[in-house]
């Protein structure tokens, strides 16, 4: 089975081993991943302005690309998800701003239209209704069987809850499930689903480490021994502030159930 992929400026920098565990697992559970040609950051954050539509136009390319390959395309950054998902949803049900992006894409060299065919996912929706959590469980080599971890799904992953559709905005059960599926018992605390104040590091770092410690001391207090998350973003901001447990990306927890992890 074969699904396009944008893997992410983070992923192909700072945590080259985050993308290599994506690809390493998904191969195990039959899945080829096949990169975008020359894809472009997708603008980091997804801009509400109706009139901003230049940052916009590198998430369309890697869309209209996936189309045209008849694949849909699989993200593994919740924050890249974001964007793509939310700008897919806007080509698909605001006719003015995808008037506007095709008339910018016209000037492509191979120009052709987009609106909003492709379906995006996000690896882990790919490992739920793709793939199936019974099958990664089959797949597993070394459970993690007796370890407590908490998922933390952040802000990005589920909101605006409307577009995204990615599970239950106040009570989502996703990664709680992936987490069974490799043998380990999933903690459930308050503060899975909030803001760990990333976006605000740089301009206010106090706000962003009193939240990113609410998160990170909520999951210890109720018992997790790790964190698991699927934002860069998030698993940078949380360690960098000081979390007593480890606070793990999805990707490499995976890699290691399914025995595919080096070191």
């Amino acid at each position: 089975m074969k699904v396009s992929y944008f893997p992410g400026c983070t992923l192909r920098t700072k945590a080259k081993e985050l993308d290599l565990y994506a690809r390493r697992s998904a191969e195990v559970l039959g899945i080829e991943l096949c990169e975008i040609e020359d894809w472009q950051c997708c603008g980091g954050v997804f801009v509400s302005a109706k009139d901003e539509i230049a940052s916009k136009l590198s998430s369309v390319r890697a869309l209209r690309a996936a189309r045209d390959e008849n694949m849909p395309l699989v993200t593994v950054c919740s924050a890249c998800h974001n964007v793509i998902k939310q700008t897919n949803h806007a080509m698909q049900t605001d006719e003015t701003f995808a008037n506007r992006v095709n008339n910018y894409l016209a000037q492509d060299k191979t120009p052709t239209e987009y609106h909003g065919e492709t379906e995006v996912l996000h690896y882990l929706e790919m490992l739920r209704d793709m793939v199936g959590f019974d099958k990664i469980k089959a797949a597993v080599k070394n459970p993690l069987t007796g370890k407590k971890i908490a998922a933390y799904y952040g802000c990005l992953l589920l909101r605006p809850g409307n577009v995204m559709a990615f599970d239950d905005v106040e009570n989502p059960t996703i990664i709680e499930d992936f987490i069974r599926a490799i043998g380990a018992e999933p903690i459930i605390y308050a503060q899975r689903n909030e803001c760990c104040g990333g976006y605000i590091a740089l301009e206010d770092p106090a706000t962003a480490k009193k939240r990113s410690n609410a998160v990170s001391e909520n999951a210890a207090n109720c018992g997790a021994e790790m964190i698991v998350t699927a934002c860069p973003l998030c698993k940078y901001n949380l360690v960098k502030n000081g979390s007593s447990i480890p606070v793990i990306y999805f990707t490499e927890l995976l890699a290691e159930a399914l025995g595919v992890k080096e070191g």
